[in-house]
């Protein structure tokens, strides 16, 4: 009897306890989020999940001048065989490899530049941070247009070959491929325009966010104002956003296209500077239309942008926190 009683207890407890609410998927709080959010997530797949899942599709087929390729044409991998064996391509990718060495560090170090400069700033500090902000709304094909016409070649000579003219020097023919070549000047000066005020901005918000205690203490210290202080409270105050943005900076890189489209011969489609993306774009695009080839192609450029970014934020330790 006794051992009825102790069995029963625990079942009478466990039916005298209270359960808790399941909660729905798309009740309630749920629900609120779904409203906000699957707008963005329809947005997101319709527009970047299919493509590039049918993308990949392509990539298996000869698809020549059609999205919907037949059975037959099935070839398996042999388009990113073909790819990885194009000269053409892999000499893009080495080019651009080299080009983001160059413009990499130039534009972080323009950024964090005009971001401590601004940010030392006590009167019309909102006036700076639009000027410098406003390039970034403009496209780069305005702005190549605007470095083309205006600035490097113009109607007649352009403003650099006018003022070069006050010093004696001849003419230059910056947007040909002639040696040594001048073409590069105008591209990476063009891109560091155009993105110093967005990464500028972000800088910023990163210095406002370290405690100024930091640099009392540093001065009581003895610390001296300056490179001192810069290297030993600045730069670790903005660890975590240096590292996203110079893998933000990366990409952008990979991904140019518009101002070799606009500024070289030919559509950018020029050896001596030939974009992956404009030879996948010309690949796929061109005159042969080859589908299955420029869809390979994308795919390991994509694939190759992920390896540098996570080899980037592993050797940089993104998402560390800073005590780690």
């Amino acid at each position: 009897m006794a051992v009825t009683r102790k069995s029963a207890e625990p079942a009478s407890s466990a039916a005298g306890a209270p359960r808790r609410p399941r909660r729905r998927l798309f009740g309630g709080r749920n629900l609120a989020f779904w409203y906000f959010v699957g707008p963005f997530l329809i947005g997101l797949a319709i527009f970047t999940y299919i493509p590039v899942g049918w993308s990949a599709y392509l990539s298996l087929f000869d698809a020549r001048n059609t999205v919907t390729p037949a059975s037959e044409d099935f070839v398996g991998l042999d388009n990113f065989a073909t790819m990885l064996t194009d000269e053409n391509f892999r000499r893009s990718l080495i080019t651009f490899t080299v080009f983001a060495l160059f413009v990499v560090p130039l534009t972080f170090a323009a950024s964090l530049g005009l971001a401590l400069a601004v940010n030392r700033v006590r009167i019309m500090r909102a006036f700076f941070r639009s000027v410098f902000f406003l390039p970034f709304a403009c496209s780069y094909v305005v702005a190549s247009l605007v470095w083309k016409m205006s600035i490097f070649t113009g109607v007649r000579y352009g403003m650099m070959n006018t003022v070069l003219e006050w010093f004696g020097v001849e003419n230059i023919a910056w947007l040909a491929g002639n040696d040594p070549p001048w073409f590069w000047l105008v591209i990476v000066t063009l891109r560091i325009w155009i993105q110093c005020g967005f990464y500028m901005i972000l800088f910023i918000a990163a210095l406002q966010q370290i405690p100024e205690q930091l640099y009392e203490a540093a001065y009581v210290d003895g610390a001296k104002p300056g490179r001192q202080t810069f290297w030993h409270i600045t730069m670790p105050g903005l660890r975590a956003t240096s590292v996203a943005v110079l893998m933000l900076i990366v990409i952008q890189a990979y991904q140019a296209f518009d101002e070799f489209y606009n500024l070289l011969p030919n559509n950018g489609n020029v050896p001596y500077a030939r974009t992956p993306l404009i030879y996948l774009y010309n690949t796929a695009l061109g005159t042969g239309q080859d589908l299955g080839r420029g869809s390979a192609g994308a795919l390991i450029l994509a694939l190759l942008i992920a390896i540098v970014t996570l080899l980037q934020g592993r050797f940089l330790g993104f998402g560390k926190s800073e005590g780690r």
